[in-house]
């Protein structure tokens, strides 16, 4: 358009256009002279379609009180044309009084129809357009509008002043206020010096519940409106309208939580009152769930409004914090001045933050958090700040990208100047972090491109514990257990941690008084003697601890937490079958049996994860003594029904390595069989021992003769040698099917003691196996198995499987395990080879006699 080429407007920018032409109907409103204004209108019509007309009649004084209480208008109050109470009357050349705003626009409407301009009420033809104020209809008006406003507040009084006003007529008289706040602003001290404030927010306090609430949020309306006045914005503070306005905010209808929230917005708008705000309980939470739910878009954006207006104040950062919103707090941080930088830390490093919270923080501020370690005044802050994100695992991996450990290294092993106290945290963010195997295997700890495995570093972490405070040796033992615990680092450490003679130093912390420097210190034992079994085994009976181990076991002044450690460290050790008789004796063996039972009863059958590893260390004590053919030890077994026990655990255990173990307890028991069946035969008249008492209850011809049709002789439950009278075939099987593979080995060989030419009938066993399902899932098995420890055993049962005649028939159209076998012959290693080999002879695809191998594993 030319216009708004001429005035230099982009004719896509509607707003300031209308903005002109809204100037340019000022500039005709002013002028007297019909031509002119005649002529300056024809152009408005252009801009008919970016204007909105003026609906005059509803400018009027819309006082139309439901009171017959009320002084009724003066006709000569009545506009002629809005049929309303005038608000400016205006005198014409007429002498007719009309509303200002009505007249002027019967007069465009005149020009735009090119009529001359008219009294409305006369006819009269008017030479001039001149407009005068009727000031005494005016003052009339005004006292007239005062004085039922003075009826309507002592009405008003009147009705919220009673206990139990009806509720028409409390909502009668709110509607009544707000009118008079909205329309006669002056009039809102009239109803502050009434006290009618001060009795709508008793209102709400004394009778919320019963008043509903529609009038609930007709009340927060009228208070919206008369906190225009500030004094009566003050009364309202006093009677504590803040708190019912945030309880305004759960209300069930969208108009009181709407005019809750903008009660709020007006009062945010002042410091003091902002803080009010944010302290009043529930306050925060209830505007942020508001923020962020979609469901009511205006009441979003309210909230939202309120939120960033209370972000503004620096008392509120901390209470917006600990509701969950931290733009204030990072933003502060990351922009700040080193003062605000380092009081943002310090709150983040004392508030207790949820898992996301954590997250969420770490994600925005972990780099500036690091560079604050640089700075001697901000480290203190940065460290506190530091640890409490480090507290969550996933934040690890956030940690180590920003360079954390570079940064917590140099504080921990090259500043001399930092205080105690600092190491201490750094050390225990170290421990964090390290805590979970993952990210920091691969990161750089210092300049010098050291990882936290390298030998240099577990060197600096040993000297630590010389003259470190005991929070400060707990840490640096938490950093070792950590780092040691990696599958990645774990073989690394305990070498480093052995080159630099740190197993006796650590050795010395099991007789500390501390406990808790005292159950680190077996933390880090136990993972030690995984790798480095032998060498900690040489360490400890050297030192005399491998008998105060004992002690804490048997003794029972330990704690749980010791005494679970002790036996994992026990159990690690390589022990010949004498320092198990004269170091540990039989009295251990009888501890943990009772114990894993007492454990099995209180967890209802099944083991909870908070006792498993002490359910290993058990297990690995008795394996101790299932290695050793003593009578005794196999008397013991018998006694507390050991098999049984074990076979529990093959289904009851959480952890791989329990139900490893629990497998290779039962191979061991099954093992026995053969040396006391060869005893037998050797001496079949024994002396009145135990195998005296074995041989009476497994080989002794009862009257009705139960064979077993394995050991083709009498084997019984109680005896606890046989997996198959004692039912732990199908559990074991069961384990085949585990995704761990040294379970699923332990199962093969618990599996294989079957199959063993000096001791079992090969045919009777691979048919008890077949009856139960066991050959096709050891096949099955063998088949998925890769080349490895898996893949030999499941060969060598493979091979057993195909000396029975009657398996070799039926496998021999079987391609997938002739391929399997085949693949076996091609990759495995020697002994994979040779009973592949066997295999596929017994199945005819090779020519040639089958070897037979009599050494089951």
């Amino acid at each position: 358009m030319d216009l708004a080429r001429v005035l230099g407007i982009d004719l896509e920018n509607l707003v300031e256009l209308e903005e002109e032409i809204k100037l340019l109907k000022n500039d005709i409103s002013k002028s007297n002279s019909p031509d002119e204004r005649r002529i300056l209108l024809s152009l408005e019509r252009f801009f008919d379609n970016f204007l909105v007309k003026t609906n005059f009649a509803s400018q009027g004084l819309e006082l139309d009180f439901d009171d017959d209480a009320q002084i009724q208008p003066f006709k000569n109050f009545i506009c002629p044309l809005t049929k309303e109470v005038m608000k400016e009357p205006v005198v014409l050349e007429s002498s007719q009084t009309y509303e200002r705003a009505a007249i002027q626009y019967w007069f465009e409407r005149c020009i735009e129809d090119c009529r001359d301009p008219t009294c409305p009420v006369t006819g009269q033809v008017l030479n001039s357009l001149g407009q005068k104020l009727n000031i005494s209809l005016a003052g009339a008006i005004e006292e007239w509008v005062y004085r039922n406003i003075d009826i309507q507040i002592c009405s008003a009084v009147s009705c919220l002043s009673e206990e139990n006003s009806q509720a028409d007529c409390v909502e009668r008289v709110l509607n009544n206020i707000y009118k008079i706040s909205e329309v006669v602003p002056s009039g809102r001290y009239k109803i502050r010096n009434e006290g009618v404030v001060g009795f709508i927010v008793k209102m709400l306090k004394n009778s919320s519940k019963s008043i509903g609430s529609h009038l609930r949020g007709k009340a927060l309306l009228t208070l919206l409106s008369m906190a225009k006045d500030e004094e009566s914005k003050l009364k309202m503070l006093e009677e504590g309208v803040i708190k019912f306005a945030v309880h305004g905010l759960i209300g069930r209808s969208e108009s009181e939580r709407e005019n809750a929230v903008r009660l709020l917005l007006e009062f945010s708008r002042d410091e003091a009152c902002c803080i009010k705000i944010a302290c009043e309980k529930g306050a925060l939470v209830l505007l942020l769930s508001m923020a962020g739910s979609l469901e009511h878009p205006s009441l979003c954006n309210l909230a939202e409004e309120v939120l960033k207006t209370m972000e503004k104040v620096e008392g509120n950062v901390q209470h917006l914090a600990n509701a969950g919103r931290f733009e204030p707090l990072l933003d502060r941080l990351h922009h700040g001045s080193d003062i605000l930088r380092i009081e943002m830390a310090s709150l983040v490093g004392k508030m207790a933050l949820t898992n996301n919270c954590k997250e969420q923080i770490a994600r925005r501020s972990a780099k500036t958090l690091v560079d604050m370690l640089a700075k001697p005044d901000e480290r203190t802050a940065s460290l506190q700040a530091l640890y409490n994100l480090s507290t969550l695992d996933d934040n690890a991996t956030i940690l180590v990208d920003s360079g954390v450990l570079v940064a917590l290294t140099k504080v921990l092993f090259k500043c001399e100047e930092v205080a105690q106290d600092s190491k201490e945290s750094a050390a225990l963010t170290i421990a964090n972090i390290v805590s979970k195997p993952g990210h920091w295997e691969l990161a750089i700890v210092n300049q010098e491109g050291m990882s936290m495995q390298s030998e240099s570093i577990v060197s600096n972490l040993l000297s630590l514990l010389s003259f470190a405070s005991t929070k400060g040796q707990i840490a640096v033992l938490r950093i070792l257990w950590g780092v040691a615990s990696s599958p990645q680092a774990s073989e690394s450490v305990a070498n480093n941690i052995n080159s630099c003679n740190g197993i006796a130093t650590l050795l010395e912390f099991l007789d500390n008084p501390n406990i808790d420097l005292r159950v680190h210190a077996l933390m880090l034992t136990r993972i030690i003697s995984e790798s480095l079994g032998q060498v900690m085994a040489d360490e400890l009976k050297a030192s005399n601890h491998l008998l105060q181990l004992k002690d804490k076991l048997l003794k029972g002044q330990a704690s749980d937490v010791e005494r679970c450690e002790a036996a994992s460290v026990i159990s690690n050790l390589p022990l010949t079958d004498e320092e198990v008789k004269t170091i540990l004796g039989i009295s251990i063996m009888q501890w943990a049996i009772i114990a894993l039972k007492e454990m099995k009863q209180s967890s209802s059958g099944r083991t909870s994860s908070s006792n498993s590893s002490m359910v290993e260390g058990l297990l690995g004590l008795i394996l101790h003594f299932l290695r050793c053919s003593d009578p005794i030890i196999m008397g013991t077994v018998r006694d507390h029904q050991l098999m049984t026990l074990l076979r529990q655990q093959l289904s009851s255990s959480v952890e791989p390595k329990a139900k490893q173990r629990a497998a290779l307890g039962l191979k061991y028991l099954s093992e026995s069989i053969s040396a006391l069946i060869f005893s037998s035969d050797l001496d079949p008249q024994p002396s009145c021992s135990f195998f005296s008492s074995f041989l009476f209850s497994c080989s002794k011809v009862p009257k009705v003769p139960l064979t077993c049709p394995i050991h083709s002789m009498s084997c019984e439950e109680e005896s606890q040698f046989c997996l198959l009278v004692s039912n732990c075939i199908k559990p074991l099987a069961d384990l085949l099917s585990d995704n761990d593979t040294n379970v699923q080995v332990a199962s093969l060989e618990a599996l294989s003691t079957l199959m063993n030419d000096a001791s079992c009938n090969l045919n009777q066993a691979v048919g008890e196996l077949e009856n139960l399902g066991v050959v096709d899932e050891i096949i099955r098995l063998f088949i998925e198995a890769r080349p490895g420890v898996l893949q030999e055993r499941g060969v060598w049962l493979v091979e057993r499987i195909l000396r029975t005649e009657n398996r070799t028939q039926r496998l021999s159209m079987d391609q997938t395990l002739i391929r399997a076998l085949v693949e076996a012959f091609r990759h495995g290693n020697q002994n994979t080879k040779r009973l592949a080999q066997d295999a596929l002879t017994n199945l005819k695809q090779l020519s040639g006699v089958s070897g037979q191998n009599l050494n089951p594993y």
